[in-house]
């Protein structure tokens, strides 16, 4: 350019989008191409971010939410047009109900033929606007970065969530006029008012059975630390829901009462039932509905980013909104002295670690062939240490990791609970280990979630990606088969046939392994978490035990 004040002129819209992604400081990009957005594949040959081909659409969203979990940036996900952007739909559905920041561009037919019914045309922002917090088409090729820098804002602020772009290919194709715009500090907010705060401290004070609910958002780090410094202060007894796994530290283990989700028969859920006030941090009735565990007998407050989403059993008599570690902290400052816990939830707390203390002992004692799920969380949780990423699909073996694998470094594992869909966790440990490839992750599937997105695989294998894949293998959709039987007294549409997985993760050039013995599941274990690279772990599980999950289920049942 001739003059630094004149705006540049780029040959290609495309040029000036990847310009604006690099300032916004995007390190990966997952996607497939397609004619109607291969201009942008182009132009990122010549940036410094690296282009992750996936093998398919969700999969690419799937691994950019873990890259926005972990971070708190949105990850990008770039697609194009017609199916290309309707596969993505799963994943960006995903991503907002998670929580989880992603910013998906998808190519369009050009602006001329949008009328027309032509090859690839949709009318994807309009499929995409109820599954996200932003969805907008680029109409104008001046408007390119205000309209992806509002998108990385609506993504990343407040409760993260999906932002979808459409790309007329002839925006990304022709000139374009203009410049990156720098991005802005994160908005910032403060802690909710003293007046409020002052109310909920009233509260705790005149409280017998107060009980701290722990939502998606505690699991931020800042968030987490700031719940550590309250309970050291407080004592209050604390449950969570699956997504908040990792939130409480070990050292306030004795206040802890497990994760609670999907069945109302959990430690915690019995703290809640006799709690006369309840504490919400960073909760969303998506996570678990109110009316699981909400009897309406309890004082309500609600603590977080936004306004709490009304429901007949989520009604808060109090809400603290703003930023939750700064809330949390003024909070802390005016608790006086420690909780004196009640008989009712001492007691609750002490069975609680009266089972997992059962489980560290016993569980290595089941010894049945195929293997009981307690075994294999057993197994599971000393080869989990504190350096190591989880996470974790949807079906029957995540309900039992879920309660019963400990974690306490905030976000150590991920673990779905508002969609609840299958087939996200190889993709999500792709996204974690780009974070942070330092860190060995293992993620874990049943054999039917699995091959939902086990083509990922060999995108795992081409990133020479450290990541050990567990699959609890049984031949059926055995979440749905538990609830069927109780329902119906009978299954429908859940058994498929056999596949020898460690032909499959040898086919692909990972490393294979089959526990073939119960004695040999540990040995195994440690060989492929000591296996360089990608690799993959098949354990045959016995699920009869599985109705007990429904019930009142004690571990001096099964151990």
């Amino acid at each position: 350019m001739k003059n630094p004040t004149e705006t540049p002129v780029w040959q290609h819209g495309a040029d000036l989008l990847v310009a604006q992604l690099e300032t916004l400081g995007v390190n990966h990009v997952f996607g497939i191409p397609g004619a109607k957005i291969d201009k942008v594949f182009d132009s990122l040959l010549d940036s410094r971010i690296q282009i992750i081909p996936v093998r398919h659409e969700a999969n690419a969203a799937f691994m950019a939410a873990a890259v926005g979990r972990l971070t708190g940036r949105a990850g990008v996900a770039l697609v194009t047009s017609g199916p290309g952007c309707s596969n993505l739909v799963t994943g960006m559905a995903t991503a907002t109900t998670e929580g989880d920041p992603v910013v998906a561009l998808g190519g369009a037919v050009k602006r001329a033929d949008s009328a027309k019914l032509v090859h690839q045309s949709m009318d994807t922002v309009a499929m995409f606007r109820p599954v996200t917090k932003f969805a907008v088409e680029v109409t104008e090729g001046c408007a390119l970065t205000e309209v992806v820098s509002n998108a990385f804002r609506h993504a990343e602020q407040g409760r993260g969530g999906g932002a979808f772009i459409s790309l007329p290919q002839d925006i990304v194709d022709n000139p374009v006029s203009g410049l990156p715009i720098l991005p802005k500090h994160p908005v910032l907010l403060g802690a909710a008012p003293d007046s409020a705060i002052e109310t909920v401290a009233g509260y705790i004070g005149r409280a017998k059975n107060p009980v701290l609910l722990l939502g998606l958002m505690a699991s931020q780090c800042e968030n987490s630390a700031a719940i550590r410094r309250l309970l050291t202060k407080s004592h209050i007894p604390v449950t969570s829901t699956y997504q908040a796994a990792g939130a409480v530290g070990q050292e306030h283990f004795p206040y802890f009462a497990g994760r609670i989700g999907l069945f109302n028969n959990q430690a915690g859920d019995r703290l809640l039932r006799q709690a006369d006030l309840i504490i919400t941090i960073g909760y969303s009735p998506v996570e678990y509905e109110p009316a699981m565990w909400n009897s309406g007998g309890a004082t309500l407050v609600h603590i977080d980013v936004q306004p709490a989403e009304i429901d007949n059993s989520y009604l808060p008599d109090t809400e603290l909104v703003g930023d939750i570690s700064a809330t949390l902290d003024k909070l802390t400052a005016r608790i006086s002295s420690p909780l004196t816990l009640s008989s009712e939830s001492a007691a609750i707390l002490e069975d609680r670690h009266k089972q997992r203390h059962l489980l560290s002992v016993q569980g290595q004692k089941l010894s049945q062939f195929a293997l009981h799920p307690l075994r294999i969380v057993r197994a599971m949780q000393d080869i989990i240490n504190s350096d190591v990423t989880l996470t974790v699909d949807m079906g029957s073996f995540h309900i039992w990791i879920a309660r019963y694998l400990y974690s306490f470094r905030a976000r150590q594992i991920m673990i779905s609970n508002g969609q609840q869909t299958m087939g996200v966790a190889l993709p999500w440990a792709i996204g974690a280990w780009l974070v942070d490839p330092s860190r060995k992750v293992v993620s874990v599937s049943g054999d039917g979630g699995f091959l939902q997105s086990s083509m990922e695989l060999e995108t795992a294998v081409r990133l020479k990606a450290n990541i050990l894949h567990i699959i609890w293998v049984d031949q059926a959709y055995n979440m749905v088969a538990m609830q069927e039987e109780k329902k119906y007294q009978r299954v429908s549409g859940v058994n498929f046939g056999a596949v020898d997985f460690k032909l499959y993760a040898s086919a692909f050039g990972a490393a294979g392994f089959a526990v073939e013995s119960a004695e040999l599941l540990e040995p195994t274990l440690r060989k492929a978490m000591d296996t360089q690279g990608p690799a993959l772990v098949a354990i045959p599980v016995d699920y009869a035990d599985n109705p007990l999950l429904m019930g009142q289920l004690h571990l001096d049942q099964i151990l």
